[in-house]
Formats: structure tokens, C-alpha cells, sequence
């Protein structure tokens, strides 16, 4: 018998104790879609067919009855000993471990986690930056900001933030030198900075006033992380495409200038993950509400709005979004 996913095993029990899965599943706050895998993954670890499914009820198998015995109580045991812990968690406390992906890091991330920390001084927050999708449950990870909402693990949550919009930017020394292009068909004469080039090339499809454009440009310098893209733009490298979250904060200082802002590349979603919870920890809901509100106000850019998020998290009602890139 394989190792036992402990989710998994309180997932059965409270199947079984609501004799089915739409009703647990409204407890909890999740999709019965994601019970019936969870119970179908027991089964598949233990190599027993745990429950009689029919379109009424759900009825545990005699093998079924005789696990649920065993493992309930201990269930039960973890469940009062969460309510213990909840009750005396109204304030967020303790640490927040969060993973992001290294291009919002430094932007971003690094102004919500200063803002969330001066809301709630007891809570100590740890960012981890990685292109890696990591197993939040598995690895001790709080939550995560991701490019994606593609879940393989069906027992997370994402919330969509925003849409991440990247735009033109160059610096000002650069468009000094080199003058500022007046048309996207301009582009080409111009030095580009290139976000994972193909050969020292790269398309660029953005949405104008005439609808969608492609544009092939060239540029001798190119990365695989935003940061260093915007790094070599900030330096008068040239032209680069980046997302708006990452170039905010240098326009409002003058480090950079938008170019063409007409034309913009839209598609890319930023999402809160989270593990599935009927309540989630104070610590999560603040952070995630914070994320959340930042992102409807400033249309996911890296500015952080000044309202205290709700302490008090609503209900889960935890829909998978779609999406891409995980």
C-alpha cells in the first residue's frame, strides 16, 4: 500500500459522515468534482474500493466501513484541535511562507509583503523566489503567486488577482540618444532588449488602437528573467517589452518611459494559490485579501492600497480557474 495522502483520508470521512459527496462538499467549500478524486486516490493507495457510488448517496463498501472506524476518531481528534487553534488566531500571527515567481520578487511582492508587515506586526513572512512550481503542502509553503491557475493538485485553491499587461519601456537616456520610435513598424530600426529570444529575434504581438499587431524585432541582448531585462533597459540597453507590475515604480521615479503607450500585450493572469480550506489561517486570508484588493485597484501593478484588508476571511467558495503556465 502506497503512503497515505492525510487530506485524502479526511476527505473520506467526511464523505461518509454526510453520506455524500455534494453535501461535504458544500461544507467545505470546494467542488464535489475535487471529493470524488480524493476519495478515488485513497482507494487507488490503499487498493480497495472504499465507497458505492450511485446518483442518490454515497455508502461506504464493507472494507470502506471498516477504515472509516479506525481512521474517524483520529480525524475528529485534529479537527477539535484546529478549532483550538482557529479560535485564538483571529489576528494574523506567526509565519507566512511564501513562494513567487523571481520577476515580481523584487517589485511586487517585495512592496505587498512590506505593506502586509506593518498591518500585522506579529507575523514574520519568508518569500522564496523560483521559476519552479513548488507543492505548497508538501514543501511547508503558505502560498503562492503564480503566472497560472493550472492545478495538479486538486486540493488548492487560485484566486485570480489580475491581469498582468506588459508594455513598452526604455529608458530616458536611451530615447535621448536614440530618439523615441513613432510607430510600432518603427520598432526595428531600434535596439530591443529581449525577453527569451529566438535567435537574437522575437515576436511581439500587441493589442492597438487598430486591434492586434505582430512585430518582429531584434536585439542583441536577451534573458530569461524580467529583472534582467529591465535591468539592461534601466542601463540604456533599449527597447523592452515588460510587464507593467515590474516597471511601475521605475516610470514613477523617471527611471524609465513608456513608449508607443498606446500598445500593450495582454493575456497573463496573476494568481493566489492556497490549500482548500472551510476556514482558512487568519495569516493566509490577510495576505491573499491584500494581493487580491492591491491587484482590482491598481489593474496588477505594484502599488499596494492603503485600506486595511478584513481580517475575518469570507467563505471559501473555491471554483478552479483556467490558465496557463504553471
Amino acid at each position: 500500500m502506497s503512503e497515505l495522502d492525510l487530506n485524502d483520508v479526511a476527505v473520506f470521512v467526511r464523505v461518509v459522515e454526510r453520506a455524500g459527496f455534494a453535501k461535504a462538499a458544500r461544507e467545505l467549500g470546494v467542488p464535489t468534482s475535487t471529493l470524488s478524486r480524493a476519495v478515488a486516490r485513497l482507494e487507488s493507495a490503499t487498493g480497495t474500493r472504499l465507497v458505492h457510488r450511485n446518483t442518490r448517496n454515497v455508502s461506504p463498501t464493507s472494507e470502506g466501513q471498516s477504515f472509516y472506524a479506525e481512521v474517524a476518531p483520529a480525524v475528529l481528534a485534529l479537527r477539535n484541535a484546529a478549532r483550538g487553534v482557529e479560535g485564538s488566531e483571529k489576528e494574523p500571527r506567526g509565519r507566512l511562507r511564501i513562494s513567487a515567481p523571481n520577476d515580481i520578487g523584487a517589485t511586487v511582492v517585495a512592496a505587498l509583503v512590506t505593506a502586509y508587515t506593518e498591518r500585522y506586526p506579529q507575523v514574520e513572512v519568508a518569500v522564496e523566489l523560483s521559476q519552479r512550481t513548488v507543492n505548497l503542502v508538501q514543501e511547508g509553503y503558505d502560498l503562492a503567486l503564480r503566472i497560472s491557475a493550472k492545478l495538479d493538485d486538486s486540493s488548492l485553491v487560485a484566486r485570480k488577482a489580475g491581469e498582468l499587461e506588459a508594455e513598452l519601456y526604455a529608458s530616458p537616456g536611451y530615447l535621448s540618444r536614440w530618439g523615441v520610435p513613432a510607430s510600432i513598424g518603427a520598432l526595428p530600426e531600434h535596439r530591443c532588449v529581449l525577453f527569451r529570444p529566438d535567435d537574437g529575434a522575437a515576436t511581439w504581438r500587441l493589442q492597438g488602437p487598430e486591434g492586434l499587431v505582430e512585430q518582429r524585432v531584434h536585439g542583441r541582448i536577451g534573458g530569461d528573467d524580467f529583472l534582467f531585462v529591465r535591468a539592461a533597459a534601466l542601463n540604456g540597453a533599449g527597447i523592452a517589452l515588460l510587464p507593467r507590475m515590474v516597471a511601475a515604480d521605475d516610470v514613477a521615479g523617471g527611471r524609465l518611459v513608456r513608449v508607443l503607450p498606446q500598445y500593450a500585450v495582454r493575456g497573463s493572469i496573476l494568481y493566489v494559490v492556497y490549500a482548500a480550506a472551510r476556514s482558512v489561517p487568519a495569516k493566509i486570508a490577510a495576505f491573499r485579501d491584500l494581493v487580491l484588493s492591491s491587484c482590482a485597484i491598481t489593474g496588477a501593478s505594484s502599488g499596494v492600497p492603503p485600506a486595511r484588508p478584513s481580517q475575518r476571511p469570507a467563505p471559501e467558495r473555491a471554483a478552479r480557474p483556467r490558465g496557463k503556465r504553471g
